[in-house]
Protein backbone atom coordinates (compact mmCIF):
# COMPACT_ATOMS: atom_id res chain seq x y z
CA UNK A 1 0.00 0.00 0.00
CA UNK A 2 1.30 3.43 -0.98
CA UNK A 3 1.82 5.88 1.87
CA UNK A 4 1.66 9.66 2.06
CA UNK A 5 5.43 9.59 2.62
CA UNK A 6 5.91 7.83 -0.73
CA UNK A 7 3.70 10.42 -2.42
CA UNK A 8 5.77 13.21 -0.88
CA UNK A 9 9.01 11.65 -2.08
CA UNK A 10 7.65 11.05 -5.59
CA UNK A 11 6.38 14.60 -6.05
CA UNK A 12 9.57 16.11 -4.63
CA UNK A 13 11.85 13.92 -6.75
CA UNK A 14 9.88 14.62 -9.92
CA UNK A 15 9.64 18.34 -9.16
CA UNK A 16 5.85 18.28 -9.57
CA UNK A 17 3.15 20.15 -7.66
CA UNK A 18 -0.07 18.74 -6.26
CA UNK A 19 -3.45 20.09 -5.23
CA UNK A 20 -6.75 18.56 -4.23
CA UNK A 21 -10.48 19.19 -4.54
CA UNK A 22 -12.43 17.33 -1.90
CA UNK A 23 -16.07 16.63 -1.31
CA UNK A 24 -16.82 13.50 0.73
CA UNK A 25 -13.29 13.51 2.18
CA UNK A 26 -13.89 17.00 3.57
CA UNK A 27 -10.23 18.02 3.59
CA UNK A 28 -8.90 14.72 4.94
CA UNK A 29 -6.47 14.31 2.01
CA UNK A 30 -5.02 17.81 2.43
CA UNK A 31 -4.80 17.35 6.19
CA UNK A 32 -2.86 14.10 5.85
CA UNK A 33 -0.50 15.47 3.18
CA UNK A 34 0.25 18.64 5.15
CA UNK A 35 0.81 16.72 8.40
CA UNK A 36 4.32 15.99 7.11
CA UNK A 37 7.08 18.55 7.26
CA UNK A 38 8.21 19.65 3.81
CA UNK A 39 4.76 19.33 2.22
CA UNK A 40 4.99 22.94 1.06
CA UNK A 41 7.70 21.85 -1.40
CA UNK A 42 5.05 20.19 -3.58
CA UNK A 43 1.53 20.64 -2.14
CA UNK A 44 -0.03 23.99 -3.07
CA UNK A 45 -3.51 23.71 -1.58
CA UNK A 46 -6.96 22.23 -1.45
CA UNK A 47 -10.50 23.31 -2.14
CA UNK A 48 -13.20 21.63 -0.06
CA UNK A 49 -16.49 21.74 -1.95
CA UNK A 50 -18.78 19.75 0.28
CA UNK A 51 -22.05 21.44 -0.72
CA UNK A 52 -23.40 21.37 -4.27
CA UNK A 53 -23.71 25.15 -4.47
CA UNK A 54 -20.02 25.52 -3.60
CA UNK A 55 -19.11 23.12 -6.40
CA UNK A 56 -21.16 25.25 -8.78
CA UNK A 57 -20.35 28.75 -7.48
CA UNK A 58 -16.71 28.47 -6.39
CA UNK A 59 -15.41 25.61 -8.52
CA UNK A 60 -17.57 26.55 -11.54
CA UNK A 61 -19.03 23.08 -12.08
CA UNK A 62 -21.81 23.68 -14.64
CA UNK A 63 -25.30 23.43 -13.13
CA UNK A 64 -26.52 21.40 -16.12
CA UNK A 65 -23.77 18.80 -15.47
CA UNK A 66 -24.89 18.51 -11.84
CA UNK A 67 -28.55 18.24 -12.88
CA UNK A 68 -27.84 15.58 -15.51
CA UNK A 69 -25.28 13.39 -13.70
CA UNK A 70 -25.31 14.50 -10.05
CA UNK A 71 -22.39 15.45 -7.84
CA UNK A 72 -21.70 11.75 -7.19
CA UNK A 73 -20.60 11.01 -10.75
CA UNK A 74 -17.54 10.48 -12.89
CA UNK A 75 -18.46 13.60 -14.85
CA UNK A 76 -18.47 15.76 -11.73
CA UNK A 77 -15.23 14.21 -10.44
CA UNK A 78 -13.52 14.94 -13.75
CA UNK A 79 -14.69 18.56 -13.81
CA UNK A 80 -13.61 18.98 -10.19
CA UNK A 81 -10.06 17.83 -11.00
CA UNK A 82 -9.82 19.89 -14.21
CA UNK A 83 -11.11 23.09 -12.63
CA UNK A 84 -9.11 22.50 -9.46
CA UNK A 85 -5.87 22.06 -11.41
CA UNK A 86 -6.47 25.35 -13.16
CA UNK A 87 -7.53 27.25 -10.03
CA UNK A 88 -4.66 25.92 -7.91
CA UNK A 89 -2.13 26.16 -10.76
CA UNK A 90 -0.67 22.71 -10.05
CA UNK A 91 0.84 19.92 -12.15
CA UNK A 92 -1.56 17.34 -10.68
CA UNK A 93 -4.94 17.73 -9.04
CA UNK A 94 -6.80 14.90 -7.36
CA UNK A 95 -10.54 15.15 -6.73
CA UNK A 96 -12.79 13.05 -4.50
CA UNK A 97 -16.57 12.85 -4.73
CA UNK A 98 -18.99 10.20 -3.58
CA UNK A 99 -21.42 9.00 -0.97
CA UNK A 100 -20.05 8.03 2.45
CA UNK A 101 -23.53 7.51 3.89
CA UNK A 102 -25.59 7.04 5.87
CA UNK A 103 -28.12 6.54 3.06
CA UNK A 104 -28.40 6.59 -0.74
CA UNK A 105 -27.82 9.97 -2.40
CA UNK A 106 -28.94 10.88 -5.92
CA UNK A 107 -29.92 7.24 -6.26
CA UNK A 108 -26.33 6.16 -5.64
CA UNK A 109 -25.54 3.63 -2.94
CA UNK A 110 -23.42 4.35 0.10
CA UNK A 111 -19.80 3.65 -0.80
CA UNK A 112 -20.09 4.89 -4.40
CA UNK A 113 -16.93 6.94 -4.97
CA UNK A 114 -15.23 8.65 -7.89
CA UNK A 115 -11.61 9.74 -7.75
CA UNK A 116 -10.22 11.83 -10.59
CA UNK A 117 -6.69 12.98 -11.36
CA UNK A 118 -5.88 15.67 -13.88
CA UNK A 119 -2.50 16.87 -15.14
CA UNK A 120 -1.41 18.81 -18.18
CA UNK A 121 -0.92 15.42 -19.91
CA UNK A 122 -4.07 13.49 -18.98
CA UNK A 123 -7.29 13.30 -16.97
CA UNK A 124 -8.63 10.03 -15.58
CA UNK A 125 -11.52 9.01 -13.35
CA UNK A 126 -11.72 5.84 -11.29
CA UNK A 127 -15.01 4.46 -9.94
CA UNK A 128 -15.22 2.46 -6.71
CA UNK A 129 -17.74 0.78 -4.47
CA UNK A 130 -16.35 0.89 -0.94
CA UNK A 131 -18.00 -0.50 2.17
CA UNK A 132 -17.92 0.23 5.88
CA UNK A 133 -18.61 3.21 8.09
CA UNK A 134 -18.28 6.82 6.92
CA UNK A 135 -14.79 6.95 8.41
CA UNK A 136 -13.77 3.68 6.75
CA UNK A 137 -15.06 4.83 3.36
CA UNK A 138 -13.24 8.16 3.66
CA UNK A 139 -10.00 6.38 4.65
CA UNK A 140 -10.37 4.00 1.71
CA UNK A 141 -10.64 7.08 -0.52
CA UNK A 142 -7.44 8.45 0.94
CA UNK A 143 -5.44 5.23 0.54
CA UNK A 144 -6.79 4.66 -2.96
CA UNK A 145 -5.94 8.25 -3.87
CA UNK A 146 -2.31 7.63 -2.88
CA UNK A 147 -2.23 4.51 -5.09
CA UNK A 148 -3.71 6.36 -8.06
CA UNK A 149 -1.28 9.27 -7.72
CA UNK A 150 1.70 6.91 -7.51
CA UNK A 151 0.52 4.96 -10.55
CA UNK A 152 -0.15 8.05 -12.64
CA UNK A 153 3.01 9.99 -11.79
CA UNK A 154 5.19 6.95 -12.49
CA UNK A 155 3.38 6.23 -15.76
CA UNK A 156 3.39 9.79 -17.03
CA UNK A 157 6.73 11.26 -15.93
Amino acid sequence: MTTKEEIAELFKSKGRTLGSVESLTGGLFASEITSMSGASEYFKGSIVTYATEIKENLLKIPHNLVEKFGVVSQECAMQMSVNGRNMLNVDYCIAFTGNAGPSAMEGKDVGTVYIAVCSVYFCVVYAYKFSGTREQIRNQCLNTGYEILKQEILKNN
